[in-house]
């Protein structure tokens, strides 16, 4: 097998591609070109037919930069990305992006490009593979037995996500993971000595990981290194590549200038000719290239239909855990999923980080999928799913998840796992420390994965803990982005439905966003019923008929509030409406008939009430309505004085609105 001529042709495919786009990253992908050669052509077990095969292994390319590899790969290798598309490498409406997105390219298993997200997800999809693996493989028939590659760069390993991920991976023993560390000592200004001397094998074997050291150009020595990674019992490993970026290059090689910017027509045509490719053919994939990946997919297409077999003699020999396996792999829910929630009493008013906390474990009981965990606070973000094991070392047979103090980190596992397949997989902590996980949040986002996130201690309510415990402008941040739902339920009955709702969701990441205080709960005999949260706002409560005097809109404990406010406005003679609006985006789906029935164009005077920033509100209160929010930081205090201090009281939102009714 001829790995030289197949890692020179990926680096004339990479130099093409930047040089044809005037733009983009080919030191990197130059850099790892032995590596990659050998792992697609003697290691990754995928099939090119069909992408989605659960018993895959998951390639990650975490120094998404690098994306000219990857593509090239997935050409070679026969997935729908013809040569024409690595011709249209970042441009406009191509499957060839600067940095590769999921679900946008086939084969692409996650979105990178923000260093070290890729590392992360990767931890995910090694746990996700260990956890199917403990619940399914049974009497010697391992229907579950992948491995997950990376490829990470020293920019991966300065970010602080690498440090969260890499070392809940050393913890919990992630032996099928396996991260090729680009180890070329060059960033964008020059030398990593600038600002990075840690010892790569130090840290790593800190971790508990296994750590390997070769030429990254050696193939026999990848090829040696991945073997020996494999046969890891209980650690994940880590294989330092002593790598040049830009390898091939005479005159750019070890240089900054190969690492984002094109080589230069010059440099391309000397590059070919030191590496013996053709200089007058752009795109040139020899023959013998072709052959090699074309016998390495028929052994791959081989490989995957007995599987399928062994699947099936499997289900055969186990069916009720064939059914649960189905579930799992397709994501299922039960047509009667509402039948499973809890019920809560009117007369006992409890937290809806605490409704939340008996919801889930409700569902848990039906949905055998469900598994997650919190940033060392499930007693505080309750979510615990009771009676189940916890995920340990080395102990997968369980489906709660301990991420321990590392939000961010967090997340992105989180992503991962989603990204695998197999489980519906939430993560929680405090809402303010959303600001910690916002990178993983946004990917999600951009992903489009049904990620599901319990942001408890929502408002300044938090009380004691004071203003840097204390979200303010947390909502209006989520809320900006794209595909991301925000639910902040009323009561425990809008809090059960808001589960169901971020469940049922299959195209974007949910955030329910919950007290720490107790709320009243609405007694729904004498209230529309909390299914209408789906709707993202609805009329609660009405005073008299037709268009209202005045609107009041609340989210979250606040509608509580204006509902108390809004009766005793209604003891004036006003005919006052009182809307809980729990989601502005599930809000937004609705027909524009809907929507101005909620909130009728006639009624001008309108007061939006939420225990966050104003910013966005003037959309549903216009002009000439009102926002009670806060725009300043909170404060330490008990949370019943800091409603005082801050204005929301009944009092203070009845002399508002009787302040717009009195407006002519």
């Amino acid at each position: 097998m001829n790995l030289t001529l197949a890692a020179n042709t990926i680096r004339g495919l990479v130099m093409d591609g930047v040089q044809k786009a005037n733009s983009g990253h080919p030191g990197m992908p130059m850099g790892c070109a032995e590596f990659a050669s050998v792992l697609w052509l003697q290691f990754l077990k995928h099939d090119p037919a069909d992408p989605k095969w659960p018993d895959r292994d998951r390639f990650v390319l975490s120094a998404g930069h690098g994306s000219m590899l990857l593509y090239s790969l997935l050409h070679l290798s026969g997935y729908p990305l013809p040569l024409a598309q690595l011709q249209q490498f970042r441009q406009v409406d191509s499957r060839t992006p600067g940095h590769p997105e999921y679900g946008h390219t086939s084969g692409v298993e996650t979105t990178t490009g923000p260093l070290g997200a890729g590392l992360s997800n990767a931890v995910g999809m090694a746990l996700a593979e260990a956890m199917l693996a403990a619940k399914f493989n049974k009497d010697g028939q391992p229907i579950v037995d992948h491995y997950t590659y990376v490829i990470s760069s020293d920019g991966c390993m300065m970010e602080g996500i690498s440090h969260e991920a890499c070392s809940l991976a050393g913890h919990l023993g992630l032996n099928k993971l396996i991260v090729f560390y680009d180890f070329n000592q060059i960033t964008i200004e020059g030398q990593t000595s600038l600002a990075y001397s840690d010892d790569p094998r130090q840290r790593f074997e800190a971790y508990g990981w296994n750590v390997l050291e070769i030429d990254g150009h050696d193939a026999a020595a990848c090829a040696q290194a991945l073997t020996q990674a494999r046969g890891s019992q209980d650690k994940p490993t880590l294989i330092i590549g002593h790598t040049h970026i830009g390898q091939g290059s005479p005159n750019k090689h070890d240089t900054h200038k190969a690492h984002g910017e094109p080589l230069g027509a010059d440099e391309v045509r000397a590059t070919k000719a030191a590496l013996g490719l053709p200089i007058d053919r752009d795109f040139y994939v020899p023959d013998e290239v072709r052959a090699l990946y074309a016998a390495r997919a028929a052994d791959l297409a081989v490989a995957h239909a007995t599987w399928k077999q062994k699947l099936e003699a499997w289900k055969q020999v186990n069916p009720e855990l064939a059914t649960e396996w189905d579930i799992h792999q397709q994501r299922k829910l039960p047509a009667d999923l509402e039948k499973a929630l809890p019920v809560f009493d009117p007369a006992k008013p409890m937290a809806t980080r605490q409704a939340s906390g008996e919801t889930l474990n409700a569902l848990a009981k039906v949905l055998p999928q469900l598994v997650g965990g919190s940033a060392d606070l499930a007693p505080s973000t309750n979510t615990l799913l009771k009676g189940y094991p916890d995920i340990g070392k080395r102990q997968f047979l369980g489906r709660n998840l301990h991420f321990g103090v590392r939000e961010h980190g967090m997340l992105g596992v989180i992503n991962g796992m989603i990204l695998h397949g197999g489980w519906i997989v939430y993560g929680a902590t405090f809402f303010v420390f959303s600001d910690y996980c916002r990178p993983a949040i946004r990917l999600a986002a951009l992903m489009r994965i049904p990620a599901l996130y319990v942001f408890t201690h929502d408002s300044f309510f938090v009380g004691e803990d004071g203003p840097t415990h204390e979200p303010v402008e947390h909502l209006a941040a989520l809320r900006c982005i794209p595909h991301m739902s925000v639910i902040r339920p009323a009561d425990p009955t809008e809090t059960a439905t808001a589960w169901v709702a971020a469940l049922e969701r299959t195209d974007g990441p949910t955030a329910l966003i919950l007290t720490r205080q107790a709320l009243p709960v609405l007694d729904r005999a004498k209230f529309p019923a909390a299914a209408n949260l789906r709707k993202g706002a609805y009329t609660l409560w009405q005073s008299g008929s037709g268009t209202p005097d005045l609107i009041l809109i609340g989210t979250g404990s606040e509608v509580s509030l204006a509902l108390t406010a809004g009766q005793q406005l209604a003891q004036d003679g006003a005919n006052i409406r009182v809307v809980s609006m729990p989601s502005w985006d599930l809000f937004e789906q609705q027909t524009k008939k809907y929507r101005q029935e909620i909130l009728p164009p006639a009624c001008k005077k309108r007061i939006a009430v939420e225990a966050g920033c104003t910013l966005g509100w003037e959309k549903y209160v216009g002009n000439t309505g009102r926002v009670i929010g806060i725009d300043t930081f909170g404060a330490s205090g008990p949370y019943k004085a800091l409603a005082q201090k801050f204005g929301f009281t009944v009092e203070h939102v009845v002399a508002i609105a009787k302040k717009l009714l009195a407006r002519k």
